[in-house]
Formats: structure tokens, sequence, C-alpha cells
């Protein structure tokens, strides 16, 4: 299925807020929120979020659907500590596979911005996601040796890998 790239802009709100709840549903253990906080937000988190997912040093690509209908994401932000990360992964199970093309699009969008602002991508990945971690493997990213624990059920391990730029 053809798809366009896209950053989003406040006016996105609630496309934005669709589909991270539908983030949330496929994938609790990836964004370090459940989707039960995620209900509980109002109108003007989530228009906020949106305003904020291109604004300053935070980058945000979105795939979307010939029939509108958004079906995968990627953000990133400069973190001052470690420079440019990758967060926020996600694409509709429909849509996934090398043959759909739509993750490599996501994460060219977010490399070209994270080219612009330091000399590597990082990247937090739950140790329990095999399939995202051979994704990133296969785009060139290396584990740095780095873990840090996973702060809400079921809880494991993250595994922070680089990509040189």
């Amino acid at each position: 299925m053809p798809f366009t790239l896209h950053r989003p802009t406040a006016d996105d709100w609630e496309k934005f807020r669709e589909l991270r709840l539908r983030m949330l549903a496929d994938t609790p253990i990836a964004y370090g929120e459940t989707l039960a906080q995620s209900l509980a937000y109002i109108d003007e988190e989530w228009q906020n979020r949106a305003a904020h997912a291109n604004a300053g040093t935070n980058a945000a690509v979105v795939a979307v659907a010939q029939d509108g209908e958004w079906i995968g994401i990627m953000r990133g932000y400069l973190s001052p500590r470690t420079g440019p990360m990758l967060v926020g992964v996600f694409v509709d199970a429909r849509h996934r596979g090398r043959d759909e093309g739509v993750a490599d699009a996501l994460l060219d969008g977010i490399v070209e911005w994270a080219r612009g602002v330091g000399p590597q991508l990082r990247l937090e990945v739950h140790a329990d996601n095999p399939r995202a971690m051979a994704y990133y493997r296969r785009r060139g990213f290396v584990e740095t040796g780095n873990r840090r624990p996973y702060e809400l059920p079921p809880y494991g391990d993250e595994v922070e890998m680089e990509l040189r730029l």
C-alpha cells in the first residue's frame, strides 16, 4: 500500500492521539507509559504533544496511508546527555515488513534529522522485543553495552543501541 510521509503539527492532535493509543495497545512494553495513563489525558495534553512533535530540537515523521490513516511514526529528540535519541517507534501490524517499506522510510527521516544535530543516533529498546532489535541491527545499530531497568510492568531491561552517522 502506498503511503506518504508527514511531519505532524498542532492541528494533527486527534490523529496523534489515536495513533499513540494504538501504539500502547499493540506494544505496551515499548513506550514508557501505559494505555490507561494515556486514556486519562485531556485534549489539551494531546494538543501540546502534537504541537511539540517537531518544535525546537524535536523531530517526528508519520507515515500516512492513501486513505489518510496514520500507519506509523518515529520521533526524535536531542538529549543533552547523549545527543539525538530515537523514540516512539511504531508501525501498524498491517504495514510491517521490509516489503512495505514503512519502517525504513520513517527511520530514514529521523536519521536525516539526527545527522544535523549529532554524530550518532541512539535508542533504547526493551530486551524482550527481539523483532525490533533485529530491525535496528539490520539498519546498522549496535548495542552500546548500556542497559537500564524498564520502570513499568513487565519490567525487564531496556538495551541502548547506537547508529554512527
